[in-house]
Parts: structure tokens; C-alpha cells; sequence
């Protein structure tokens, strides 16, 4: 019934899964649903992409005046989904978040599409947009004000790491008899335990 790897740390367990991930799913395989929680209580989730992973968690990037910036700035944890249909396969992670160092988010930035970064700068990312026609204006008027040079990073905008506490991966079996582990934190390892599905 079960073909449990031996791997018993998550992050090269997560590696594994990813690369499988990167060469079976149609699109978007570090696509991660991003949940966080408002003053109010309200949870939020979105879809948001992953741009980096190692030991020290993993990372997104984002405007960070956007609303997703303010609910980590008033509650810093957060929780990620992985879901991978093809391989029926989820990865579930819990943990504080931190902001991304200065010099990591200016490499990032500077490896982005051009588009993209002048994006950045013409978006004040989740507040109202009157029209379409609006946002456009403003990234032509980005394009022109960058034209020749290189677009740098805007000050309101970079990343998030996440540093799990909890991992679980799951693995669907047949008769949902599926296949639960848990990485949970302690100390500078991790403790491994198995969930009922």
C-alpha cells in the first residue's frame, strides 16, 4: 500500500518532489496558493509564484503595499499549498515570514522581464483601479521614464520568505486511503510523524 521514500529531510524531499513537479505539470509548477489573515481575523488566500527554496524557507516576491504585504506586516505567518494534480500531490507548509535582504531582491528583480519590472512600478497592486485604461497609461509612462536604462527595483516592492515550522506532504492513494507526513520543527532538525488521511 505505501512506497514511502526514506528521506527524512524535508527540504530534499520537497527538491525531489518539485523536480518531478517541473517535468510532469502542464503549467506553473512552483504556483503555491499563499494564505494569510487580516487585523479582522479574515483569512485570504492567492495564487503566488515560488522563486526560490532552500534551507532558510521559501520565497515570493510581491508589492509590498499591497494587501497581502499588510496582513504579513500585522500577523508575519503565513501557510503555502503546492498542489500538484498530475502527481497527486500536495505540500503543505506553516511558519513565521520574514522580509527577503535588499540584495537578494535587487538580483531577483534584475533577472525579471523587462515588462514585468516596468510592471511593478505602474501598479499599486490591490487597491481600485477605475479602469483598465488607467494602468496602462501609468506603464507607458514607466516605459518612457525608464527608456534606455535599466528599470531598478521599486522601494515598495520585494520578497517574503516563509521558514516552515510544519511541512506535511500528501500523497492521494487509492480508496483515499491516502499518505500523510509531517516535518515538524525542533531545534535547528525536524521530528517526522504520519497523519490519518
Amino acid at each position: 500500500m505505501t512506497d514511502r521514500q526514506t528521506v527524512t529531510d524535508p527540504d530534499a524531499l520537497f527538491e525531489t518532489w518539485l523536480a518531478e513537479a517541473q517535468a510532469s505539470e502542464p503549467n506553473d509548477p512552483v504556483a503555491m496558493t499563499l494564505a494569510t489573515v487580516g487585523a479582522d481575523g479574515q483569512p485570504s488566500a492567492r495564487m503566488v509564484l515560488m522563486k526560490g527554496h532552500d534551507a532558510r524557507g521559501f520565497v515570493f516576491y510581491s508589492n509590498q503595499q499591497s494587501r497581502k504585504a499588510g496582513e504579513l506586516a500585522g500577523t508575519p505567518r503565513a501557510a503555502l499549498l503546492f498542489h500538484w494534480k498530475s502527481l497527486r500531490r500536495q505540500v503543505r507548509i506553516e511558519g513565521p515570514v520574514s522580509i527577503v535582504a535588499a540584495d537578494e531582491a535587487d538580483a531577483y528583480f534584475a533577472s525579471r522581464g523587462r515588462d514585468s519590472q516596468l510592471g511593478a512600478w505602474a501598479s499599486d497592486q490591490s487597491r481600485p483601479l477605475d479602469a483598465r485604461e488607467t494602468f496602462e497609461a501609468r506603464f507607458d509612462e514607466m516605459a518612457a521614464r525608464f527608456e534606455g536604462g535599466a528599470v531598478p527595483r521599486p522601494p515598495h516592492w520585494g520578497g517574503y520568505r516563509v521558514n516552515p515550522e510544519r511541512i506535511e506532504f500528501w500523497q492521494d492513494r487509492a480508496h483515499r486511503l491516502h499518505e500523510r507526513r509531517l516535518f515538524t520543527r525542533d531545534g535547528d532538525g525536524w521530528t517526522e510523524g504520519l497523519l490519518y488521511p
